[in-house]
């Protein structure tokens, strides 16, 4: 039987999603009776991920220093998960069950290609004026998400497609330069995975101010 191992792709995840295994982990490992002794206090772990919580939103307001602050708390909270994936590893008796319980992925050893999953837009609104923000639903092992969107005229075939960026932030990505007054259809498809890209999700459409 192979040794089962913790996915470390977290590593490399968007915020939101390191910020969703972190609640995996402090809502599962501490207490488990698979693991009476994780190397990090769960009181570490709940301060670390409050200050690159805050560190996010004070990135919102922009500036290099607070970029430069949130990565810092990224990294320390990555160095902590690091260390307790690798105790969920040593720990678990190579059983799948006991691995999962503590709130980590495991590692496929299963080497056929599986497609990303479709993601689902749900919600666009209003940026500054000219642009649009789209928001998706989080999509395991997605790295980012690429949008496409195309002009509607009344009466006339959809415009083209255009090309809507990558984003790695699934809960606002935005969409400039667009008219005023004009709507437009939009897609997102999630990067990443065995297979590159998932299918484009389905359509949504809104109107720009």
């Amino acid at each position: 039987m192979s040794q089962l191992r913790v996915q470390l792709g977290f590593t490399n995840s968007p915020d939101h999603s390191l910020e969703e295994l972190t609640l995996s982990v402090l809502g599962n490992l501490y207490g488990n009776p698979v693991y009476p002794k994780p190397p990090v206090p769960e009181v570490t772990l709940q301060t670390a991920l409050d200050s690159f919580t805050a560190a996010i939103a004070a990135q919102a307001q922009g500036g290099t220093a607070a970029t430069a602050n949130k990565n810092n708390m990224r990294d320390a909270l990555i160095a902590l998960l690091r260390q307790l994936a690798s105790y969920v590893q040593m720990s678990c008796g190579n059983n799948l069950a006991n691995l999962l319980s503590g709130g980590f992925e495991a590692m496929s050893n299963n080497r056929a290609q599986t497609p990303l999953d479709k993601p689902s837009i749900r919600e666009i609104t209003h940026g500054n004026s000219g642009q649009l923000r789209t928001r998706v639903g989080p999509i395991s092992n997605a790295k980012s998400y690429e949008l496409r969107f195309a002009l509607i005229t009344p009466g006339a075939p959809l415009g083209p497609w255009q090309n809507g960026g990558l984003h790695t932030d699934s809960r606002s990505m935005p969409i400039g330069d667009l008219t005023p007054g004009s709507s437009y259809q939009i897609e997102a498809r999630a990067i990443g995975g065995s297979t590159g890209y998932s299918d484009w999700s389905d359509p949504s459409s809104h109107m720009c101010m």
